[in-house]
């Protein structure tokens, strides 16, 4: 009798290990859903050009509305980022080509060099958040699991980064399980503190690609200053060459 017991128990048991075993997702899985990520996102064989418009509410400097024109060539990793407002700042423009990121001052009329991991004019975005997707490139899976994030399934998983390139050394991606959409991020520094926290909640399709439509970047030092960006007016109409060149940049500013 009591073998009989300890042997239910012991199904009863292996019955319960039978999901984890089943469903268990592996880390070498994982990186095969960034590699996902980062082809669905990026414009391979054409172009991406869209309106962004971003609110950034600070505790101390108050509410500041901008409005950006984005263009991307991905194909030749190459963007271009020129304000449009406010009017004290119309015509700045950040140019990124041959490796390099340039920004532009219409007062001075002059270009200097800037980081890609730079915060984007003051605001909680980063540079490096306008350029096309290499996750999978820049970073490992060290942890994998399955939870859920409100009403997705999602996989939950801990990067550490493969170079000193980075924006962030190590981050933590909610991606969906089923279409492989980033939610949320965390970005902490190399000392493991929490940075910022992104959020994607809304996606539209461009083209074969899917692009956010909504952004929220939440400062995790400053109480209360986040940034929230929509884009509009998404295309991906073929952009000329010239468009990513100083001398274009230039142009618009006469």
């Amino acid at each position: 009798m009591r073998k009989s017991i300890y042997m239910i128990g012991v199904l009863v048991l292996m019955l319960a290990l039978v999901p984890s075993l089943l469903y268990s997702v592996t880390l070498a899985e994982g990186q095969a859903v960034l590699e996902k990520v980062d082809q669905q996102t990026n414009f391979k064989g054409t172009d991406f050009s869209a309106l962004m418009t971003m609110i950034t509410e600070d505790p101390t400097d108050g509410i500041e509305k901008t409005k950006v024109l984005q263009f991307r060539s991905d194909d030749d990793d190459k963007f271009l980022m020129l304000i449009q407002e406010p009017a004290v700042k119309k015509g700045q423009g950040y140019l990124m080509v041959d490796g390099n990121l340039w920004f532009y001052d219409p007062e001075s009329r002059k270009f200097s060099h800037t980081s890609i991991n730079d915060q984007f004019n003051g605001t909680d975005a980063n540079n490096s958040d306008f350029n096309a997707s290499s996750v999978a490139e820049d970073y490992r899976v060290a942890a994998i699991e399955e939870t859920k994030l409100g009403s997705y399934a999602v996989y939950l998983m801990t990067l550490e980064a493969l170079n000193n390139e980075v924006t962030y050394q190590t981050q933590k991606l909610w991606v969906t399980i089923n279409g492989s959409l980033v939610l949320k991020s965390e970005d902490y520094s190399s000392g493991g503190r929490l940075m910022r926290t992104s959020y994607y909640p809304t996606y539209a399709k461009a083209g074969s690609n899917v692009v956010p439509t909504k952004m929220i970047f939440v400062d995790e030092l400053v109480a209360g200053k986040k940034t929230t960006i929509t884009i509009s007016d998404i295309s991906v109409k073929d952009i000329a060459d010239s468009v990513f060149t100083k001398s274009y940049v230039e142009l618009v500013n006469k």
